[in-house]
């Protein structure tokens, strides 16, 4: 019997899906790509995947390179440089991860995952919290690091303490060390008690400057990520993430394509939870 969501899309269908990423190395978007051949393969499509290395041209190349192929609708994580963004009309496109101004999509709610994976520090005693934020042209970094200052100011009763504590890194392992670098390389009593990494990798990369500078994890400092990639519960001692639903926001982003013939967008974005996965990484502080 025909998949009737098959039915739902409009003339004759290539049975393909693309999906263009920013970064295939990233272990965040490697198992996105993963959950959505699962999904498309659910329904009898099958996906082809392009990597646009975050750059806007090569990202126009991508959608272009798809659309000649015929497929029935594109995924795409755009790249930051979304000010150059032109979409094609007539073929579904779904946003996913990264939303942009003007554009609907799917992702985690950034911002109320970082304010969960704070508040679970608050609740353990922290207030010297730390934050690697993202690049700052990144708009999923932007959101994560509103999480975090909304949850310090209630932490803190609007004290605006929290600033000194930030880290601008990319999402990488050693731009992550070389944050925890920067925000523990201070006198005991000045440094975090407690770092929040916009990223797993951050975090871990966070967990070796931790060690070389020789503060143990979790007795001396804290430390939680965000994603909830398979090597968070790897590490040793296994990291305390916030995990997206990276599963579900394939699926959605796959339902979409499947029954969307329409010019890009949903209305109104979609936003999935986050949750905490509570590794061994975080304790209460130790008194000064």
């Amino acid at each position: 019997m025909p998949d009737p969501s098959a039915r739902s899309m409009r003339g004759k269908v290539s049975r393909l899906i693309g999906i263009i990423i920013p970064d295939l190395t990233n272990p965040f978007f490697s198992e996105l790509v993963q959950s959505a051949e699962q999904a498309a393969a659910r329904h009898g499509y099958n996906i082809i995947v392009m990597t646009s290395f975050d750059h806007a041209a090569k990202e126009a190349d991508r959608i272009g390179q798809l659309t000649s192929r015929k497929v029935d609708g594109i995924i795409l994580v755009p790249s930051n440089d979304f000010h150059t963004l032109k979409l094609p009309k007539g073929l579904p496109i779904v946003i996913v991860d990264r939303l942009l101004p003007g554009y609907s999509g799917i992702a985690a709610d950034h911002r109320s995952g970082v304010r969960l994976g704070v508040e679970h520090l608050v609740k353990l005693g922290h207030r010297r919290i730390g934050f690697i934020s993202g690049p700052k042209d990144s708009v999923p970094a932007n959101d994560r690091l509103k999480g975090y200052l909304d949850a310090m100011e209630l932490a803190c009763d609007g004290e605006q303490n929290a600033a000194p504590l930030i880290a601008e890194a990319a999402f990488d392992y050693e731009s992550g060390r070389s944050a925890g670098n920067y925000l523990l390389a201070r006198a005991r009593h000045e440094r975090p008690t407690a770092i929040f990494a916009s990223s797993d990798q951050q975090a871990i990369g966070c967990m070796r400057a931790a060690h070389d500078l020789g503060i143990p994890i979790p007795a001396a400092l804290s430390i939680v990520g965000f994603d909830g990639i398979p090597l968070a519960s790897m590490t040793t001692p296994r990291l305390t993430t916030v995990k997206q639903p990276i599963q579900e926001i394939a699926a959605a982003a796959v339902a979409v394509l499947l029954s969307k013939q329409d010019a890009p967008g949903l209305g109104k974005p979609l936003l999935l939870g986050c949750e905490i996965s509570e590794g061994e990484t975080t304790s209460s502080p130790q008194p000064d």
